[in-house]
C-alpha cells in the first residue's frame, strides 16, 4: 500500500515540478527565476526523499518513473491544437532530400546507421555497464537493455545528418572511445 501512495504522490509531484518549470518558460523574462527552482527543487526533493524512505536503488526508480508520468500528463494537458493553415510555396521549409539522390549515398547511410550505428551504440552500453555501479548481472541487463535504444538514436542521427563524414567521425569516435574506456575500465577494475 506504501508504493502506491508513494507512486501517487509522486506522480502529482512530478506534474507540480512540470507546470512549474512550463510556467517559467512560458514568461521568457527575467522574472521565471523562482519557478525554475521551485519545479526543480519539487521534483530533486521528491527524488531524493523517495530514495531515503523507499530505498536507494527502489526509491529511484519509482520517483524517477512516476515523476516522468506526471510531466507526461502536464505535457499532454497543455498540448494546443491549430488547424493547419493555407501555406504559400514560398512559407515552407525546404525538404532536405529534394535533390536528386545518388546511390552511392544511399549505400553509405545505411553502412553507417546500421553495422557503425551498432558498434557506437554497443561501445556506449559497454561503457555504461563496466562504470556503473551495482551488482555485475543489473548492469549486463542495464546495458544490454540500453543497447538497442541507443543503436536506434545513433541511425536516427545518422540518416537526419546531411554530412556523411561528420557522421562518420563521430560514430567512429564514439565506437573507439567507448570500448577503449570499458577496456580500460575492467582491465583497471580487475587489477584493483
Amino acid at each position: 500500500m506504501v508504493i502506491y501512495g508513494a507512486s501517487l504522490l509522486l506522480i502529482a509531484g512530478g506534474a507540480l515540478g512540470a507546470f512549474l518549470l512550463r510556467r517559467s518558460w512560458l514568461r521568457r523574462d527575467g522574472s521565471a527565476l523562482g519557478l525554475i527552482a521551485g519545479g526543480w527543487v519539487v521534483l530533486l526533493g521528491l527524488l531524493l526523499a523517495s530514495a531515503f524512505l523507499i530505498g536507494p536503488v527502489k526509491g529511484t526508480a519509482l520517483a524517477l518513473a512516476m515523476e516522468g508520468i506526471g510531466a507526461l500528463l502536464v505535457i499532454w494537458l497543455g498540448r494546443v491544437r491549430r488547424k493547419a493553415g493555407r501555406l504559400r510555396e514560398v512559407d515552407v521549409a525546404p525538404e532536405p532530400l529534394e535533390e536528386p539522390g545518388r546511390v552511392w549515398r544511399g549505400v553509405l547511410r545505411t553502412l553507417l546507421a546500421g553495422p557503425l550505428g551498432m558498434t557506437a551504440a554497443m561501445a556506449v552500453a559497454f561503457c555504461l555497464t563496466v562504470y556503473m555501479p551495482g551488482d555485475p548481472r543489473t548492469r549486463i541487463v542495464v546495458g544490454g537493455l540500453l543497447m538497442p535504444v541507443l543503436w536506434g538514436l545513433a541511425m536516427t542521427w545518422t540518416l537526419a545528418d546531411r554530412r556523411i563524414l561528420r557522421a562518420t567521425v563521430v560514430l567512429v569516435g564514439t565506437s573507439v572511445t567507448g570500448f577503449g574506456l570499458a577496456w580500460l575500465g575492467a582491465h583497471l577494475g580487475a587489477s584493483a
